[in-house]
């Protein structure tokens, strides 16, 4: 049984700065491509990184690069997803998502989300 589990979400003031994890168990990670999404209220489920198995390779939306920085750890079965500069269009919720085409997916399996939001 695959389990996605987000944490480190909360509350910043625009500019400021988030690191998000995702913990996954029941899964051959390392061999999973990976991503994350976010969903602001009253807007579709949105694309904001991913990086692939192997290679390593990674894409970013373009209204995140060079402000969020993907990463993953496949010894701890982690994925990262390092947010600076944070703006209030940033305000959403963010969702970790594995077991999918690289960079957009579909993804498979879906963690349960966790809130950022970001204050002018």
């Amino acid at each position: 049984q695959v389990q996605l589990v987000e944490s480190g979400g909360g509350l910043v003031q625009a500019g400021g700065s988030l690191r998000l994890s995702c913990l996954a168990s029941g899964v051959t990670f390392r061999i999973f491509n990976v991503a994350w999404f976010r969903q602001a209220p009253g807007k579709e489920r949105e694309f904001v990184a991913a990086i692939n198995s192997g290679s390593l390779r990674k894409q970013y939306a373009d209204s995140v690069k060079g402000r969020f920085t993907i990463s993953r750890d496949d010894a701890k079965n982690t994925l990262y997803l390092q947010m600076n500069s944070l703006k209030p269009e940033d305000t959403a919720v963010y969702y970790c998502a594995a077991g999918g085409t690289f960079p957009l997916g579909p993804y498979r399996y879906w963690g349960q989300g966790t809130q950022v939001t970001v204050s002018s």
